[in-house]
């Protein structure tokens, strides 16, 4: 039995989330009929019993929120929008939107400009069901929720009023710019220049492995406009169109096919100073704090697609037949499917503990955020190659859908920075003396 989903008061500000709902309980679009938690724990997506739930824990919002972009993922993401997506490398931009007029495109920003004011706990919880539907699809809309968090927390109030309510609606598509080709883990020894000339910056240099590249409508680029260090980078938004900005050929990917990935290169780029967000010199310190969030994010995304593939590998295994019964009798893959299982239940609760610190302004939320990205997309891709394993030479086809999750997520341990930055970061801490 489904039932109409109830949206807590502070969610429905948005002019475009009110409309949206208004037109819903009008023609009763279908992705908003929000089954009820124990119909979701007993549908095909979420087969396992309530301790291996991702509602397990939250409260009554927090579970409305996931219900909502559960539903959404059902009907929009998974199983053959996604697979069309991956298998034919369309960007899904009209489904984003979609996603947007429920609140998805702005999870972090003020309600003021169109965002949604969610804290990282709640945009884990969103992010986490719509990732179990595609995870590429859902890691680009982190990275342009980053994005938007930037804009919103270090943005003037001019800037904020001019790109963030079309950043909400995803009407535009924003790109995160740190990477370069020669300086990846090292972000701090970017070399790419915006030198200041009268009222604009002129920027040379070129950016590498840019989800949204050559689409997005707005760049967020670090880069250097002093010394050498941290202190020398400044956080300069680009707009696509301008003169100078130029993009590569889309990479051929081993996964995260759903949305395009480009150098971006800045010749001779003129932008006004005005499209300095902050403070010169504090470009990096943004930065930094944006990947703290990304690291959730891309973390919980990785949660998502194990909890998939933990749903399917239970239903697999309690069907398939060998040797006159269920493999999922034989002990060996009992106790292989529970550690699988606990992985997941263990890497959420490290990814939410992480949020929670996050959303605290803790001391050791950056820390946090560093151990659960390493151990929630380290133990996704172990589960989720396991879960390939089980399902046998099934599991290798593009039927199954096991595969494309195996793909997506195997990046996850090298971006927001690799899962060895994360080991540094978490020593520094722990060896630190004060």
């Amino acid at each position: 039995m489904a039932t109409f989903l109830r949206f807590p008061r502070r969610f429905i500000t948005s002019p475009s989330i009110t409309k949206f709902i208004a037109g819903t309980k009008r023609n009763r679009v279908p992705y908003v009929c929000i089954p009820t938690l124990s119909s979701i724990q007993s549908s095909h997506l979420a087969t396992l019993p309530d301790i291996a739930a991702p509602t397990l824990g939250l409260d009554e919002t927090q579970c409305e929120y996931f219900n909502l972009a559960h539903s959404f993922a059902k009907n929009e993401l998974t199983p053959d929008n996604a697979a069309k997506w991956d298998s034919k490398e369309i960007f899904p931009v009209e489904t984003m939107r979609k996603a947007a007029q429920l609140g998805f495109g702005a999870v972090f920003v003020r309600e003021d400009v169109g965002g949604s004011g969610m804290s990282r706990l709640e945009g884990s919880v969103i992010f986490e069901a719509l990732a179990a539907g595609c995870t590429s699809t859902a890691a680009y809309m982190t990275i342009h929720s980053m994005c938007g968090w930037m804009l919103d927390s270090f943005g003037t109030e001019a800037q904020r009023q001019r790109w963030l309510p079309r950043m909400a609606t995803m009407d535009l598509l924003s790109s995160y710019c740190l990477t370069e080709p020669n300086s990846g883990s090292d972000a701090v020894s970017l070399s790419t220049k915006a030198v200041r000339e009268g009222d604009s910056y002129v920027l040379n240099g070129s950016k590498a492995f840019i989800s949204g590249a050559g689409v997005s409508d707005v760049y967020l680029v670090m880069c250097r406009t002093g010394e050498k260090g941290p202190r020398g980078i400044s956080c300069i938004l680009v707009e696509k169109g301008t003169e100078g900005l130029s993009f590569g050929a889309p990479e051929k990917k081993l996964g995260w096919k759903s949305q395009p990935t480009a150098t971006v290169t800045f010749t001779d780029c003129r932008v006004p100073a005005s499209n300095l967000i902050g403070v010169e010199g504090e470009g990096f310190k943004y930065a930094m704090k944006g990947l703290d969030g990304g690291r959730i994010n891309i973390a919980t995304c990785s949660v998502g697609a194990a909890q998939a593939c933990v749903e399917k590998t239970r239903a697999y295994i309690m069907e398939r037949r060998q040797f006159g019964k269920a493999i999922g009798e034989n002990q060996y893959v009992q106790f292989k499917f529970a550690e699988m299982v606990t992985s997941v239940v263990g890497a959420r609760l490290m990814v939410r503990q992480a949020a929670r610190l996050l959303d605290a302004k803790d001391s050791q939320a950056t820390v946090a955020c560093a151990m659960a990205k390493k151990v929630a997309t380290d133990s996704a891709f172990t589960v989720i190659n396991d879960a390939l394993q089980m399902h046998g030479g099934y599991g290798y086809l593009k039927d199954y859908h096991v595969e494309r999750y195996l793909r997506d997520v195997r990046v996850h341990q090298i971006l927001e920075g690799t899962n060895e930055i994360m080991q540094i970061i978490i020593a520094r801490k722990l060896l630190q003396q004060d």
